[in-house]
């Protein structure tokens, strides 16, 4: 099918707390649900970047199923690998903002039909000629059935298909040590490596995150942190590229990192100089933030070269991109 990108994952609702400060142990208004996910929002958001992309996945025969199909499918995402299950029901997670710009996770989903995701739903076939697979620690951590449907996809793609690897630890979901090793077969696969501030650290149980995104250099990785609102630091070749994030009126946070990721790969499908892809990586991020819903506010690639038209940043050798 020559897709661009393939992901695999948990397919799942979000149901947010309206107020900021108002935990789980108290009575308060929700809003939703919005379609969500680690890598069905990346998918998403690669193909609302125009992107030839598809997913694998299990919902629900459900309200909640059907939105997030909806969702995908509305943004270009090929659906026919998604599964309808009988006897369980979509994903779903309750999420909580606080002040400090912390969140807390409230998941139902290992008995939700995304953990019945298992390696026969792994079709060899949809794997043809396709550039990227992007696998991130999350979709590691479900039921075991779908952590070996995940590990399967490493066993059939071509040799000429990339790997790319979020490390996404949700101690919710499963914490930095049991994900460490579980997730070694993707990490020798995977050319590029890309954790957020602290996941690093908590992946390659070292200090610190520079110490951490070496190490992985120096395992032949392309390195990219991921630094919300300052922007983002690429590991390569022994360089390091400081590229400094965009500014915009941010309304939910959730989902930022996925729409990064799924923008640096659509600027290495491409073949754009890695500052520029940077560039391009942290201002899609940025305007996903814009509104309520972790998919709602993925953008398409005219907004975001329009957001850096507008908001002019220094190149690495000093002049303005």
């Amino acid at each position: 099918m020559g897709f661009d990108i393939i992901s695999i994952g948990a397919p799942l609702v979000e149901i947010m707390r309206k107020d900021i400060d108002c935990d789980f142990s108290r009575p308060g208004t929700f809003l939703g649900p919005f379609p969500s996910g680690d890598t069905p929002i990346f998918i998403n958001a690669a193909a609302k970047l125009g992107n030839k992309c598809g997913f694998i996945g299990v919902v629900g025969k459900d309200g909640f199923g059907n939105c997030f199909i909806n969702k995908l499918s509305n943004s270009g995402v090929n659906i026919s690998q998604i599964k309808c299950a009988d006897n369980a029901t979509t994903a779903v997670t309750f999420i909580a903002y606080f002040h400090d710009g912390s969140r807390r996770f409230l998941y139902h989903l290992h008995n939700a039909a995304a953990g019945l995701l298992s390696p026969d739903d792994v079709d060899q076939a949809y794997f043809k000629d396709a550039k990227w697979v992007h696998i991130t620690g999350f979709a590691l951590s479900g039921s075991l059935s779908s952590r070996k449907a995940v590990l399967k996809i490493l066993e059939v793609i071509p040799d000429t298909t990339k790997v790319s690897f979020d490390p996404n630890i949700r101690k919710e979901a499963l914490g930095a040590d049991e994900l460490r090793k579980i997730a070694d077969p993707v990490l020798e696969r995977a050319c590029i490596v890309l954790p957020s501030v602290q996941e690093g650290r908590d992946f390659m149980n070292v200090g610190n995150d520079d110490e951490a995104c070496r190490l992985l250099q120096k395992k032949g990785k392309l390195v990219v942190q991921k630094l919300g609102d300052k922007g983002c630091k690429i590991y390569h070749n022994g360089d390091t590229l400081e590229i400094p994030a965009y500014k915009v009126d941010a309304v939910d946070p959730t989902g930022a990192g996925d729409t990064f990721c799924a923008a640096f790969l659509t600027g290495l499908i491409r073949g754009w100089p890695l500052y520029d892809t940077g560039l391009f990586a942290n201002a899609a991020a940025a305007l996903s933030t814009t509104k309520w819903g972790p998919m709602e506010g993925a953008p398409a690639i005219e907004e975001v070269f329009d957001l850096i038209t507008s908001q002019q940043k220094p190149n690495k050798a000093g002049r303005n991109s």
